[in-house]
């Protein structure tokens, strides 16, 4: 057990210290360890549509008061801005919502990693006592008294309305909330859109090893990390252990596993605090300075914080549900 845990921090030092290696600079090339993002054309529109009106009906919810976007304030950023989300009859959710945003380029879904894909996240809220607190049976039942979504529903699928098909839809309409032609995938296509500042914080972001666990297209979103890599960060909070704070252990019940969470996309980190699985951090300046401290054993200066955020504020993208 104890060399399974050992294995895996030295899996992540080993990315880490590949992280800090010379890189070639931005006036030689464009192939960095992040990559823009790209929507998918190809999604059928009417079923995104679809998707759309289920993502914001509370008839989802046990008291048809709670919809997906309750929490996923989409003009927000994709979440609602709070530690904790509540639920049905105000129940207290025990972990901060993530974005949907660009939901589709993560390896899995929620920060445990529990749901293999959106079509599974999607049942999750719907079931869950503190969330929706409803089923699918009951939620049938409620959209199959409404004609004009039996007959949405009876056009895009042969058996109508069904469990599977209101999945399918939701998760269609979370593929197509992908945030394009932000400044830095523009500069990364060849354009000229960063200051000085901005390229000297994503630099600084390459340097002090941050790209070692956001990278890709989602800038994160792709790999499991411990939270507190190089230090006791759940000792330092001073505040009781939660059991959202064991990460993947809930999920796996292997103690490796333990504080074990999705590493966070912080394409929209900018504007979606309070930051972490715990909502913690109430600024991106805290933030910044948590993770440099308990992520990567090091004190960020002050300057070289403000350079790292102006260059995350590059990151952010366009959709037209989105006002930033």
């Amino acid at each position: 057990m104890l060399l399974a845990v050992a294995f895996k921090k030295s899996l992540f030092l080993l990315t880490l210290f590949i992280s800090l290696l010379p890189l070639a600079t931005a006036s030689e090339t464009k192939s960095e360890p992040i990559k823009p993002l790209v929507a998918d054309l190809t999604i059928d529109p009417k079923l995104v549509a679809l998707g759309d009106q289920l993502f914001h009906d509370p008839r989802l919810s046990k008291d048809n008061s709670v919809s997906c976007a309750s929490c996923h304030q989409l003009s927000q950023g994709g979440t609602d801005d709070k530690p904790r989300s509540s639920g049905v009859d105000g129940a207290m959710g025990e972990i901060k919502t993530p974005t949907v945003f660009n939901c589709s380029y993560n390896l899995a879904q929620f920060w445990d990693g529990r749901a293999v894909t959106l079509e599974e996240q999607a049942a999750g809220p719907i079931h869950n006592p503190v969330e929706m607190n409803s089923s699918w049976s009951e939620v049938r039942a409620k959209l199959s008294r409404d004609p004009s979504m039996v007959a949405a529903f009876n056009e895009l699928f042969d058996d109508g309305i069904s469990s599977d098909n209101i999945a399918t839809a939701i998760a269609t309409f979370e593929r197509s909330l992908v945030t394009i032609n932000s400044r830095f995938d523009r500069w990364l296509q060849g354009e000229n859109s960063l200051t000085e500042q901005e390229l000297q914080g994503y630099r600084l972001f390459q340097n002090y090893g941050c790209i070692s666990c956001h990278q890709g297209a989602n800038v994160g979103g792709n790999m499991y990390a411990y939270m507190g890599a190089m230090g006791d960060y759940f000792e330092s909070r001073n505040s009781k252990l939660t059991r959202a704070d064991l990460g993947r252990f809930n999920v796996t019940g292997q103690e490796e596993d333990r504080h074990y969470f999705k590493v966070p996309s912080l394409r929209l980190a900018a504007i979606n605090p309070p930051y972490f699985h715990d909502g913690s951090a109430t600024t991106l300046e805290e933030a910044v300075r948590i993770m440099g401290l308990y992520q990567l054993g090091r004190e960020i200066p002050e300057a070289h914080i403000q350079d790292i955020i102006a260059f995350l504020r590059t990151l952010i993208g366009e959709h037209s549900k989105l006002t930033p």
